[in-house]
C-alpha cells in the first residue's frame, strides 16, 4: 500500500502510474459499503485509489466536524486486507484548500434543501467543492 499525504508526492506517483486509475473518495471511517466500492474499483482498473479526507467545508457546525471519526489506522488497515497495492491519499486540509477553507457555491435546484440539506445548509456545497478539487487534482478514469 502507497501513503500519500501531499499534493506534489500524489502528482509524482500519478504519473508513473500505467493504464486505468480508478478513484474511491471517502471520509474515512471506512466500512462494508466503502470496500465494496473498492473491490469494483479494483476489478474495473489497473490502479485504485481510495482518498481519506475529512472535509470541513460540509459541515456547518463545528463540534459536528470535532466529533467525526478519524480511524485512519484502522481504515488503512482495511483496506491493506483488501488489496496491497492500493494507493491511499490522506492529505492535511491545506494539501486540498490553501489557505482559504471554502465552499463554491453550486446550484442543486432545491436538492440542497433535502435531506442533508434540510439540516446543515451548505452541505452540498461542500461536499460538490471537494468532489471538484479531487477530481481535477486526481483525474481519474473512473470513480
Amino acid at each position: 500500500m502507497k501513503l500519500i499525504s501531499g499534493r506534489m508526492e500524489l502528482l509524482n506517483h500519478l504519473d508513473s502510474l500505467k493504464g486505468t486509475l480508478g478513484l474511491v473518495p471517502t471520509m474515512g471511517a471506512l466500512h462494508e459499503g466503502h470496500l465494496s466500492l473498492v473491490k469494483k474499483a479494483i476489478g474495473e482498473n489497473d490502479s485504485v485509489l481510495v482518498t481519506i479526507f475529512v472535509n470541513p467545508t460540509q459541515f456547518n457546525n463545528p463540534e459536528d466536524l470535532e466529533k467525526y471519526p478519524k480511524t485512519l489506522e484502522e481504515d488503512l488497515s482495511l483496506l491493506n486486507s483488501v488489496d496491497k497495492d492500493i494507493i491511499v491519499f490522506a492529505p492535511a486540509i491545506e494539501e486540498l484548500y490553501g489557505e482559504e477553507v471554502t465552499s463554491q457555491e453550486y446550484f442543486f435546484n432545491g436538492l440542497d434543501k433535502v435531506m442533508e440539506g434540510a439540516y446543515r445548509p451548505g452541505h452540498f456545497n461542500g461536499v460538490a467543492t471537494v468532489v471538484q478539487k479531487l477530481f481535477e487534482l486526481i483525474r481519474p478514469d473512473r470513480a
